[in-house]
C-alpha cells in the first residue's frame, strides 16, 4: 500500500458562500477553517494548500453567544512603549465587522507560510453582494 500525497497540480479547488446572518461567530469559524485547509478532503495533505475558497456574506449580523458581546476585547501592539490598543467587540463591529470574521478564522489556521496561503483564500464582505459570480460558489451550510 503507498501513501497519498497531493500536489500542487493536481488540485481541484471549489468555491463556497457562507451566510453569517444570526450565525455564531465561533461555531461558523470552526465550520470554516478546515474548508480552508482542505481538511473536508479525501486528499488532504498537511504540507500542500488543498483546501477552498470561502465566500462569508453578511459580517455584520453576526452574533456572539453568552455575555461575550459586552466583554469580547481585540488587542494589538506595535512594538513602541505604550503602543498597546485595546478595542472592544462592539467598536470593531461598527467600524470593521470584516475584521471579527478574519481574525476568528486566521487564529484557526496553522501560524506558518502555509498558514498565510489558506488564509488568503478567505473572503469576507460585510454586506449581501460580492464579486465572485464568475467562480460559480456553491452555498455551504453551517
Amino acid at each position: 500500500m503507498k501513501s497519498f500525497m497531493a500536489k500542487k497540480e493536481q488540485l481541484e479547488q471549489k468555491w463556497y458562500v457562507v451566510d453569517a446572518d444570526g450565525a455564531v461567530l465561533g461555531r461558523m469559524a470552526a465550520k470554516i477553517a478546515p474548508v480552508l485547509m482542505g481538511k473536508n478532503k479525501p486528499t488532504y495533505t498537511p504540507h500542500v494548500d488543498t483546501g477552498d475558497f470561502v465566500i462569508v456574506l453578511n459580517a455584520e449580523k453576526l452574533d456572539l453567544s453568552g455575555k461575550k458581546a459586552d466583554t469580547k476585547t481585540y488587542q494589538t501592539y506595535s512594538g513602541y512603549p505604550s503602543g498597546q490598543k485595546i478595542i472592544r467587540f462592539e467598536d470593531m463591529m461598527r467600524k470593521h465587522p470584516e475584521r471579527v470574521v478574519e481574525l476568528a478564522v486566521r487564529r484557526m489556521l496553522p501560524k506558518n507560510k502555509l498558514g498565510m496561503q489558506m488564509f488568503k483564500k478567505l473572503k469576507v464582505y460585510r454586506g449581501s453582494e460580492h464579486n465572485h459570480q464568475a467562480q460559480q460558489p456553491e452555498p455551504m451550510e453551517l
